[in-house]
């Protein structure tokens, strides 16, 4: 039989048609599994064709790429409202992935509304609890035994609920889903804020909460405010040191951490085609340090390259086919846009304690030395799910390599970390890997790792100043190693290992010398590796756990004495009245992001724990009050204490408490155990200045009030001794504020008003005391 691209070239020739048009008739025909896992679960182009056409014909424009896809898996796109930024969508999503640590309280909540398998395909990848310590065998050794009891609970829950599991030493969840699950024009949802890295494939990737992953498990159509779009047109070629990291880098300090709240950032132009695949993988994982609701670029020939090298032709052919609606509508329209001449953009690297904080690289060293920053660098880390590829490591072995011929290694320590098995099976067949490690470095495990806080660091002690270098995502405080006074910078792998054997964040690889062992001096020319192995990837492991046709006889264990795992009680309702005389548990100066609402690092090992893991609620917040963390006045005693202790204090005594908090309250990761804690020990409402979206969606989840001052200023007549009372919940309504009596301790009283972003559904959630109290409610 003839090929299927064939075959529709000679449909279209005797039928005089357009291409997508014979490709919608044959789609069916032609059955292209979505995945190698899932062979009768199918790529639906037809469908989003289909949507997309009533659409269109709605709305009477041209069509940026995002609005194709996110338009396309409407649940009723004939009757859908569509107003960016304003109304909320119903949406369809194809497929779910959840990370370990964040997949417990998923399942958790999925065994929870009583239903016996998922509805969509879904996948859990055991990547964070996963600590470096000595390097990659050992390290995992140790993982698989102090985790055995969560790694059973998720495997045997996958086991029979129909979900997909990939076991410890896998690889990255966002590695994997582009080596195996993205494809252009997909829409899926992960819980993990850094799933958008799937939109270098072409696809919608968009990070959430475990609640909503529940939602699209169980069938229920996921509800997202329609984004805007923030247009980033491309143009010239990245060349020499410019790698695909400081696209982002650039991006980051001209939006900041919040200006792309509320947006999906839509890459375009003559530029994108100067980049791999997974360089757009990379620029579009680190859009969820913008606060972008995520990122995506239009399919290209790099895609299509990248899909026939990891085994997925077929899914390129039928992206060929459909071409048309994986791009740009011509004279689409932007929210915003911004131009970047690659040929201009210069290597950068951002920080300290923030991403959006960019330096070229050449200017790094003297702010350091005027801000008093540490010019030494300690450890150079490269891998993390934002640049783990072939690509990424062979540019990094390529700078190692010089070095090596001079006679230098690392001044540095250094670490590697390949995003999945499949990477590091290949460095290692292909020499990358030994050439790290001749320089210097250590191979560790294919997990986070130190990027997410799981690094059992030796080289220096808690509250010593020093400088890090690394190609992760976040840098915020403490973020890598738990150390607040680590000066934690992000920037390209290349420019990480070139620091790392200069040991200093004044060299510049551009312009600088280096002294070989010769004693003569020599510059590190750019480097160059191929983006994809020559021969085929070496799969390395086999890794992967099917779930059974039938899961129903599988027993999920969970022992009412773990430390690790506790089954879900559900929260109250909403009692029917105001909430008055709310105590404020702490009034938040500054940034608050889900670290410091929700630590990660050595409290992982308690995310399906939710009373354990409550005992880190808030303990990195900074008390206006005092200037400390974990340090709040109990209203009752007058005394200090920790922000758990004195919340489960308020909670044993009937107190019901609110937090007061600051701009992009919630910024970071997606974990929706910082929701979950703070309704779990009494807490009420959180209200802020502004919200990052998707800990607002999860608040709203748990049965709390996100609200925000409609007069920002109102945020300094609140303080720390004030209670607060909200009134009009009786009259809860879309769009209608409500009203905040502060009640000052003289006596005194004065009245806000506070805005929210609920819709009816959302209403529902809050009166029921949850979304999954809900989805049981219209179940019964």
């Amino acid at each position: 039989m003839a090929p299927y691209s064939l075959l529709v070239t000679q449909l279209q020739k005797a039928l005089g048609v357009r291409q997508y048009h014979v490709a919608s008739v044959l789609c069916q025909r032609a059955k292209v599994a979505m995945s190698h896992f899932e062979p009768n679960e199918y790529i639906r182009y037809d469908l989003l064709e289909k949507n997309i056409n009533i659409v269109r014909k709605r709305l009477n424009r041209p069509l940026t790429l995002s609005e194709k896809i996110v338009y396309g898996h409407l649940d009723d796109p004939a009757n859908q409202e569509i107003e960016r930024g304003k109304t909320y969508l119903r949406l369809r999503p194809d497929r779910v992935a959840m990370q370990d640590a964040t997949a417990q309280m998923a399942m958790l909540q999925f065994i929870s509304s009583g239903l016996p398998k998922v509805a969509v395909p879904s996948t859990v990848h055991c990547d964070h609890l996963i600590e470096a310590q000595v390097g990659g065998e050992k390290d995992l050794r140790r993982a698989k035994d102090i985790n055995q009891e969560v790694y059973n609970f998720l495997a045997t829950a996958g086991a029979k609920y129909g979900v997909g599991f990939w076991r410890p030493g896998s690889g990255i969840i966002h590695q994997i889903i582009l080596e195996n699950y993205a494809y252009p024009g997909v829409l899926l949802i992960g819980t993990d804020s850094h799933t958008p890295n799937g939109g270098g494939l072409g696809g919608i990737c968009i990070g959430v909460g475990g609640a909503d992953a529940v939602d699209v498990m169980a069938g229920i159509p996921w509800e997202l405010k329609c984004p805007k779009v923030i247009g980033v047109k491309l143009t010239g070629s990245l060349s020499g040191w410019t790698s695909p990291k400081d696209v982002i880098l650039k991006v980051a300090g001209i939006l900041t951490v919040k200006g792309g709240t509320g947006a999906i950032v839509e890459y375009h132009g003559p530029g994108v085609d100067s980049i791999s695949c997974t360089g757009m993988a990379t620029i579009c994982n680190m859009g969820a340090e913008i606060g972008a609701t995520t990122s995506v670029f239009p399919y290209n020939h790099r895609m299509k390259k990248y899909l026939n090298k990891t085994s997925r032709a077929d899914i390129a052919n039928l992206a060929e086919e459909f071409k048309d609606h994986l791009v740009p509508d011509p004279g689409c329209q932007y929210d915003q846009l911004i131009e970047i001449n690659l040929n201009e953009l210069k290597p950068h690297i951002n920080g300290p304690f923030t991403p959006d904080l960019a330096h070229p690289v050449a200017e790094v060293g003297t702010v350091a030395e005027k801000e008093g920053w540490p010019l030494d660098i300690r450890v150079g880390l490269i891998g993390s799910c934002t640049n783990s590829s072939y690509e990424d490591m062979g540019r990094s072995a390529a700078v190692a390599k010089q070095a090596l011929a001079h006679g230098l290694k690392c001044k540095s320590q250094f670490t590697i970390t390949p995003g999945s098995e499949q990477i590091r099976a290949t460095i290692e067949r292909d020499g990358y890997a030994q050439i790290l490690r001749d320089v210097g470095g250590i191979v560790l495990a294919n997990a986070c790792g130190p990027c997410i806080g799981q690094w059992d660091r030796k080289d220096i002690k808690k509250g010593e100043k020093n400088t890090i270098v690394t190609s992760y995502n976040r840098n915020f405080t403490g973020r890598n190693d738990a150390n607040p006074e680590t000066h934690a910078f992000v920037t390209s792998p290349e420019i990480v290992t070139a620091l790392a054997i200069a040991g200093t964040l004044k060299f510049n690889p551009e312009t600088d010398f280096l002294t070989g062992k010769d004693g003569k001096k020599f510059k590190l020319e750019a480097p160059d590796a191929d983006e994809l192995p020559q021969a085929e990837f070496d799969p390395g492991q086999d890794t992967y756990q099917h779930p059974p046709k039938d899961g129903s006889g599988q027993r999920v264990d969970v022992s009412p004495t773990s430390q690790r795992l506790q089954l879900l009680e559900p929260f109250d309702k909403w009692d029917g009245k105001d909430l008055e005389d709310l105590q404020i548990l702490i009034k938040v100066k500054g940034k608050c992001t889900t670290d410091h609402i929700s630590a990660a690092g050595p409290w992982l090992k308690f995310r399906g724990h939710l009373d354990n893991i409550s005992n880190n609620l808030l303990i990195g917040a900074i008390n206006i009050e005092n200037g400390k963390a974990n340090s709040v006045r109990n209203a009752v005693t007058q005394e200090f204490g920790p922000v758990p202790d004195t919340a489960r204090y308020y909670k044993k005594h009937g107190i019901r408490w609110v937090v007061i908090g600051d701009e992009n309250y919630g910024e970071g990761s997606s974990r929706e155990h910082a929701a979950l804690e703070p309704r779990h020990l009494g807490g009420r409402a959180i209200i802020t200045k502004s919200f990052a979206r998707i800990h607002e969606t999860n608040l709203k989840k748990q049965g709390l009030l996100p609200l925000t001052f409609a007069d920002p200023a109102d945020y300094n007549k609140i303080h720390p001794v004030d209670k607060l009372t909200i009134q009009g919940l009786k009259d809860f309504a879309p769009g209608k504020p409500l009203k905040c009596i502060i009640k000052h301790p003289n006596g005194t009283q004065e009245t806000i008003l506070l805005n929210h972003t609920f819709n009816e559904t959302q209403i529902e959630w809050f009166r029921a005391g949850s979304a999954l109290n809900r989805m049981k409610e219209l179940q019964q």
